[in-house]
């Protein structure tokens, strides 16, 4: 493993984004629209924000990032320079790092805009730290990052890619807790979200909501979505190969 190589993955990535102005608007724009929209759709009744607007606050970052990176690095596969960077002298795990500190630097400045957004102008109220609030926001943002890594192998377009969407990101949704508390789903469907890691993200953010205590289930629930992160980039090593077909 280089430091120098993996910290040059990393320029070389955020520079190609730089220049790539509808991608920043989707990771800092799109959540804050979504979360102004979600508030004023909700403004007679903030009872009802307050509620859910800390767990989608966590879905918001996940999503974007997970688009976006699986997207962005599939765009790495099919151009060739991903093969071409693979028969240098750099390790897999170099390559992989360098992304991963591109994007993840990208999703802690989602969760810090978007957080700052909903915790300040929009009125956002959780029981919990606001600082708390954030860190789980940013674990969100980077586990969709993870995760949009590792699936950007088994798609062969970007349209492929996107289609990852429905079929990994809205299950998720639907079992995640926020539509009906899991405890309250038939055993099957809660066994199911027993082991997707946006439930555990939902979870995190609404022990926050609701509560200022910070509760060996809390710190559970952000193990495991750090433990999510960890074992997708792992994946995602796994993935590279020295040629792309």
């Amino acid at each position: 493993m280089s430091l120098r190589r993996t910290l040059a993955t990393a320029l070389r990535v955020l520079t190609q984004l730089r220049h790539d102005p509808r991608t920043i608007a989707l990771l800092l724009v799109v959540p804050c629209v979504l979360l102004a929209l979600l508030r004023y759709v909700f403004d007679r009744t903030p009872a009802t924000f307050d509620r859910i607007g800390a767990p989608l606050l966590g879905i918001f970052p996940f999503t974007v990032m997970f688009v976006v990176t699986s997207v962005a690095t599939l765009r790495e596969r099919t151009s060739g320079t991903l093969e071409r960077l693979l028969t240098m002298p750099m390790a897999k795990i170099d390559l992989l790092l360098g992304y991963a500190c591109a994007f993840g630097l990208l999703a802690v400045v989602q969760a810090l805009v978007a957080s700052g957004l909903a915790l300040g102008p929009l009125g956002l109220s959780v029981q919990g730290s606001g600082a708390l609030v954030i860190l789980i926001a940013v674990l969100d943002g980077l586990l969709g990052m993870a995760l949009g890594l590792f699936v950007s192998a088994f798609a062969a377009t970007e349209f492929q890619a996107v289609q990852f969407l429905p079929a990994f990101v809205l299950p998720q949704l639907l079992l995640c807790g926020l539509f009906l508390p899991r405890p309250q789903m038939p055993a099957v469907l809660r066994s199911v979200s027993d082991v997707l890691p946006l439930s555990y993200a939902v979870d995190a953010m609404t022990a926050v909501t609701a509560s200022a205590r910070v509760t060996g289930t809390l710190v559970l629930d952000l193990v495991v979505i750090a433990g999510w992160s960890l074992a997708a980039l792992a994946l995602g090593a796994a993935t590279l190969r020295r040629r792309t077909a």
